[in-house]
């Protein structure tokens, strides 16, 4: 590995200059981790993307220069780390967990504090209600106690109610918690204790920075790593409409099991979980119908293939002045597929893709997943 050249076949750890670009690009203005991804894909090494950065925002249309993350802001966030007992894995190193990296918008870097090691076992999600019931509390401390003696690491959001629970019936077997803030921000406040009980045996991890203010949907952006990071997800309570279920669903979206455990028709607490059985999700009374479903993924899905992520050998589009026009023309503020566009503009994928890109880092352009955007 040379520079800042990302080269997926060695699995090789970052030098401490790579690492620290990688850090300026995802904490750049409007670079997410799919933007992340294609920046990659478009200009092979982090540096190039970080020098392209304002042109690609110019061209897309925004109104002001593009923020770019300065060595010395990466540097500070890379110390205050350090202080912490932080390490920020790379997507690409061998440590990062290979389920998460299968995932379609996976953070090119992953901030771990605790117990690495921990991620690198099969891990079973134990999600819920914040408003958890008694007899929720019970079963969800239950079924991550039998779980981690049957050697699966058991992940939750740290929330109260049933995450709560599942951490702590999984402390003595190893538990990791998913964090919606910085590791500095911890939510909510009161189970700091419990937080440092878990990175005893197990983790804690973050992609987002040190001192970063929770807002609402961070939630769901957490939630996709509690799904990401597991081979299955178990919802024990969830009301009609709940984080939850948006986590249900996301594993739905990156291949995982999903596993219901019934309720009361009359709990307004079960309402969500029996919908979810109604779907399709496994049925789960006990911990035999969670080893049982999760028997033939032992394994967890596949991480990347060689040259799959960050691969320079994508073409280098650079669209003229009337495709760009035509791509443009064609997007507006309902959500359409990438493919529709590809379709009805005439211009090729590759060429497509680079004006996405740069309307996303103009900050005018939102994604919706399954392939649909629309003008911000």
């Amino acid at each position: 590995m040379t520079g800042t050249d990302l080269v997926v076949t060695a699995r090789a750890r970052l030098s401490d200059e790579e690492r620290l670009d990688w850090l300026r690009l995802i904490r750049s203005e409007n670079v997410g981790p799919r933007t992340f991804r294609a920046l990659l894909d478009h200009f092979g090494s982090v540096r190039a993307a970080l020098d392209a950065l304002p042109d690609l925002a110019r061209r897309g249309g925004a109104a002001r220069p593009t923020r770019v993350c300065s060595r010395a802001e990466a540097e500070r966030e890379l110390a205050a780390g350090q202080a912490l007992g932080l390490v920020m894995i790379g997507l690409t190193e061998p440590d990062y967990p290979a389920p998460l990296a299968a995932i379609a918008d996976p953070p090119p870097l992953l901030a771990v504090r605790g117990k690495a090691a921990a991620l690198a076992r099969p891990a079973v999600a134990i999600v819920g209600s914040r408003n958890a019931s008694a007899a929720g509390q019970k079963i969800a401390q239950r079924l991550a106690r039998e779980l981690g003696e049957a050697g699966y690491v058991i992940v939750s959001g740290l929330a109260r109610g049933i995450d709560a629970a599942a951490h702590r019936g999984s402390l003595p077997t190893g538990t990791v918690a998913v964090l919606a803030g910085g590791h500095d921000n911890i939510f909510p406040e009161n189970h700091l204790d419990l937080l440092n009980t878990i990175l005893q045996d197990g983790a804690a991890v973050s992609e987002m920075p040190l001192g970063w203010m929770l807002r609402a949907h961070d939630f769901p952006r957490r939630n996709r790593l509690i799904s990401g990071l597991a081979i299955g997800v178990i919802v024990v309570e969830a009301a009609k409409r709940s984080g939850s279920l948006i986590t249900a669903r996301m594993a739905l979206e990156q291949g995982r099991e999903v596993l219901s455990v019934p309720g009361s028709p009359l709990d307004p607490r079960a309402e969500g979980t029996n919908d979810l059985l109604k779907q399709g999700a496994t049925l789960v009374t006990e911990t035999g119908d969670v080893l049982a479903a999760l028997k033939p993924m032992i394994g967890g899905p596949r991480g990347f293939a060689e040259g799959e992520a960050g691969d320079p050998a994508s073409p280098r589009a650079e669209p003229g002045s009337e495709q760009r026009a035509m791509i443009v023309g064609l997007l507006g503020p309902t959500p359409v597929l990438i493919d529709d566009l590809i379709r009805l503009s005439g211009a090729p994928p590759a060429v497509v893709r680079m004006v996405l890109l740069e309307l996303e880092l103009a900050g005018r352009l939102e994604r919706h997943g399954n392939g649909l955007v629309s003008l911000s």
